[in-house]
């Protein structure tokens, strides 16, 4: 059997990845303050998830003639998963659900941050950044929360890292505060014995890099991902299966490298391809895979996270939602309101959070989209203030600047 060619990290990439570890195994945690350590990791949705076709509401009376044979139903087949009467999950996503069963999981539904216009990359700036328009900083909310936190007796992360995972780091992370990056690779490994003996190699000739790709190694087995790849792609994995892999092992890693007792608390990932303008489905379809990637993904951090999950939250955002009608296509286009998940031991969950705007043509954003009654960055407010301790004063003019009259949501946490 011929094998694909290996590819090697260059030098600097190999440094560059020690240095990283190198600075990660120096730093302390977050402090056990009132006997916590919190952990929170975020999910971006990028493309604008569907909210009425991930968590629709079978108990609006308009719901059915909105979506008519795209609508989700209690007795669809297949069946809606039962939420609290009004609204239904997916049936792609049987984790979450299990979740929000056992009070580990909450659904914020027609959410929006402050963006009306319908732009994916404007969308992903305001949702990442945190300000009110797009362009006007190169910082992201997170890693501007993470930079506040200092050791003031309650969360203290003097020294530490924002995890973001990706082969861009993610805007929502990028800052003052060092960011340790990571990108998977869903590729075949270099085998140990090629591994060993390039350490061999190097140990005899540059003691430095020897002692980074050491470190490098190190990492990788951390993750639970190569050090080093062959170019030849995992083609074992059929359509929706790589995906749904992807999303898993992307997460999984992320939730090691948080449950890690001298690792990071606070990270960020990514996740594209929720632009179903294009038979979206509903039960089944484009958008139902997608969602059961998205549930096995949550399933991996909780399984990565071991007893950590006790103290973790996970958010699940996107830019915003898709219009309220299918359109011509089987799909629907970019729209206003939308969903956000959270998921965690630390959530307050087993509840939908909403404040439901009605599905008639004269209630729709537009008369278009599900309009936005909740604002995104409350719920977010929320989660900074009672879960990390940041302070009101900084969430409303550092965090989220411009965002005085919009309160930090409460009660999200247990």
């Amino acid at each position: 059997m011929s094998m694909g060619r290996i590819h090697l990290p260059s030098r600097r990439d190999v440094l560059r990845g020690s240095g990283a570890l190198f600075a990660w195994s120096q730093m302390p945690r977050l402090a056990r303050a009132e006997g916590r350590d919190p952990r929170l990791l975020v999910i971006v949705l990028r493309g604008a998830l569907d909210g009425l076709g991930a968590v629709a509401p079978v108990g609006d009376p308009d719901w059915v003639a909105l979506r008519g044979d795209r609508a989700l139903l209690l007795d669809g087949k297949p069946a809606a998963l039962p939420l609290d009467g009004f609204f239904a999950l997916n049936p792609a996503m049987p984790q979450l659900h299990r979740l929000y069963g056992a009070g580990q999981a909450a659904i914020v539904h027609a959410t929006a941050t402050p963006y009306r216009d319908r732009s994916h990359f404007d969308g992903q700036d305001v949702l990442e950044s945190g300000m009110l328009r797009p362009g006007t900083t190169d910082s992201g909310w997170l890693n501007r929360a993470l930079a506040e936190l200092d050791s003031d007796g309650r969360v203290n992360t003097n020294g530490s890292r924002v995890l973001g995972i990706g082969a861009v780091t993610p805007l929502v992370v990028r800052g003052r505060a060092p960011v340790l990056s990571w990108a998977p690779q869903r590729v075949l490994p270099a085998s140990d014995d090629t591994q060993m003996r390039l350490l061999d190699l190097y140990s005899h000739t540059d003691a430095k890099l020897a002692a980074a790709m050491e470190s490098r190694l190190k990492l990788a087995s951390i993750s639970g991902s190569p050090a080093m790849i062959e170019e030849e792609p995992d083609v074992a994995l059929p359509g929706f299966a790589r995906v749904r892999a992807f999303f898993a092992d992307t997460a999984g890693a992320a939730g090691r490298f948080l449950a890690r007792a001298d690792g990071p608390r606070v990270g960020a990932l990514g996740f594209n391809g929720w632009d179903t303008h294009i038979n979206e489905g509903a039960g089944g379809g484009q958008l139902a895979n997608l969602l059961g990637a998205l549930d096995g993904a949550i399933a991996a951090i909780e399984t990565a996270m071991g007893p950590a999950w006790s103290e973790t939250v996970v958010a699940v955002i996107t830019e915003f939602g898709r219009t309220a009608h299918i359109n011509g296509t089987n799909g629907t286009d970019h729209g206003t309101g939308t969903v956000a998940f959270l998921a965690g031991g630390a959530v307050k969950g087993g509840r939908v959070i909403a404040d439901w705007p009605g599905l008639k043509l004269a209630q729709l954003h537009e008369q278009r989209d599900l309009r936005p009654t909740i604002d995104l960055r409350a719920v977010l407010k929320g989660l900074l203030k009672d879960h990390l301790r940041v302070d009101d004063i900084a969430l409303a003019t550092r965090i989220f600047p411009g965002s005085a009259d919009v309160a930090a949501m409460p009660g999200l946490l247990i």
